[in-house]
């Protein structure tokens, strides 16, 4: 029987309380470990703060899609009517919807800018990658999160959306319509896809986005966080084991992402009560007409959180695939002239077959894979960066340009994919995707040119 810690008999309640807890569950060695003496570099930005505001924003989601799921009807007969019923009828139902709608976007905006913020100053480096590969699963499951909960409402936008997205597995080889079929239910958008899709939305997929959650933080604290300097704060520590550049958590962080709270609250709460549309970007007019099979859309886009990967599907036509194969083409020759011996067989034989690859089969397939492999690339993330340094801050200045032009191209596939096809949006979008995938391809290469800044030894810190 392991050994009971006894309170002092004259100790207050809730300390006695406490020990009869920590007696039996290690409440307070985990908020040890993980909050009071979890000790944090000393010169977190305000960047910092979206990790916590992504959690915070997973609770809303969470609570208001409890209260969403007591009236909603997962029946392609009901649906739309139920959600109708909750907005109108439930007791401050419009609140908790609008909440819900609200937060999925303020999910992938904290997302985005975490994932950002990680970019810029290494955070996926040795000897974080687990907590970015976390990350990205966790990024990943969202995405499908998302997409289930977009068809519940049944409107329009949702049920033509869901109709196209699902289609496109039809075109992997193969096995394309059994896949489709296989997601769908039935042959067609139905009242078998709803319920699939409600039953992974409200239970499969949220078991499985927390368990990452947790394994992310776990990993996190396991090997601490990094900073804007990129210094390993562990490296440098007191006589009693304490990072020199170190603070504990709590109180100081959990302060600060408590203030970062408040005004993230100042700023959703706006939006919930004066603009929860968004102009369409948050809740697209046409979901608010009931689904109907019989009329389509005169424009068909998914919503803004997934129209940078929507606008690299499109810009996957039968002129990009050509594209496609004189950059191989090319690549394949540069190869060539560096390397000598059998190598070379390799290269020219891999070329081959990877050219021959994209002329088989369909642009639409390609799309697809594009489509699926700008997510996936960015698990690879960590072994792709060469840089001597982890932080943007004493990287070459063109490194910093290189990053500028990613945001603002990644910002301009959004914006395009919310659009109408057109042929100069395609051509953009076209030279968009091309330097999303080669920002990362090439990064071995151009992540080792240029003059470096010397790292400081400690992080850099100025109180305000």
């Amino acid at each position: 029987m392991a050994d009971f810690k006894t309170a002092s008999a004259d100790a207050p309640a809730g300390v006695k309380l406490m020990n009869w807890v920590d007696n039996r569950f290690p409440a307070t060695k985990l908020f040890k470990e993980h909050m009071s003496e979890y000790y944090a570099p000393k010169n977190f930005n305000i960047l910092y703060m979206f990790g916590a505001l992504s959690l915070f924003v997973l609770v809303i989601q969470i609570v208001t899609g409890i209260f969403l799921v007591m009236h909603y009807k997962p029946d392609a007969a009901l649906a739309f009517a139920s959600v109708e019923y909750i907005m109108r009828d439930v007791p401050w139902g419009w609140l908790i919807r609008y909440m819900h709608s609200t937060g999925a976007s303020a999910f992938f905006v904290m997302v985005y800018l975490h994932m950002y913020r990680g970019l810029i100053y290494g955070s996926y480096r040795k000897p974080r990658e687990l907590v970015w590969l976390f990350g990205c699963a966790i990024f990943l499951a969202l995405m499908a999160e998302a997409f289930m909960g977009y068809l519940l409402p049944w409107g329009q936008m949702s049920y033509w959306g869901a109709q196209v997205i699902v289609n496109l597995f039809a075109a992997v080889p193969f096995i394309g319509p059994d896949l489709a079929l296989l997601i769908r239910g039935d042959y067609v958008v139905g009242d078998a896809t709803l319920n699939r899709f409600f039953s992974f939305h409200v239970i499969a997929v949220p078991l499985v986005l927390l368990g990452l959650v947790v394994a992310h933080i776990i990993a996190l604290h396991e090997v601490g966080s990094n900073n804007p300097d990129g210094v390993e704060i562990k490296a440098k520590k007191d006589a009693k084991g304490i990072p020199l550049d170190g603070i504990p958590f709590h109180p100081y962080y959990s302060v600060h992402d408590i203030f970062g709270i408040g005004c993230f609250l100042l700023v959703f709460c706006a939006i919930i009560f004066f603009g929860p549309e968004l102009g369409g970007y948050f809740l697209e007019y046409n979901n608010f007409i009931p689904a109907d099979p019989l009329k389509t859309p005169a424009h068909i886009a998914p919503v803004w959180y997934f129209t940078p990967f929507y606008s690299m599907l499109r810009a996957t036509n039968d002129g990009m695939v050509n594209v496609l194969c004189v950059i191989a083409g090319l690549a394949g020759l540069v190869s060539l002239l560096s390397v000598k011996g059998r190598a070379r067989i390799a290269i020219a034989v891999g070329v081959i077959v990877g050219i021959a690859l994209l002329k088989t089969f369909d642009a639409k397939f390609w799309g697809v894979v594009v489509m699926g492999g700008a997510v996936i690339i960015l698990f690879l993330l960590p072994w792709l960066d060469n840089s001597p340094v982890k932080s943007i801050r004493y990287r070459p200045t063109w490194h910093k340009v290189m990053y500028g032009i990613f945001v603002v191209f990644f910002a301009v596939l959004g914006y395009l994919g919310i659009q109408p096809p057109s042929d100069i949006g395609t051509l953009i979008a076209q030279i968009g995707t091309l330097f999303y995938f080669g920002f990362f391809l090439l990064m071995p290469w151009w992540s080792t040119i240029g003059t470096f800044k010397q790292v400081p030894d400690r992080v850099t810190f100025s109180a305000h």
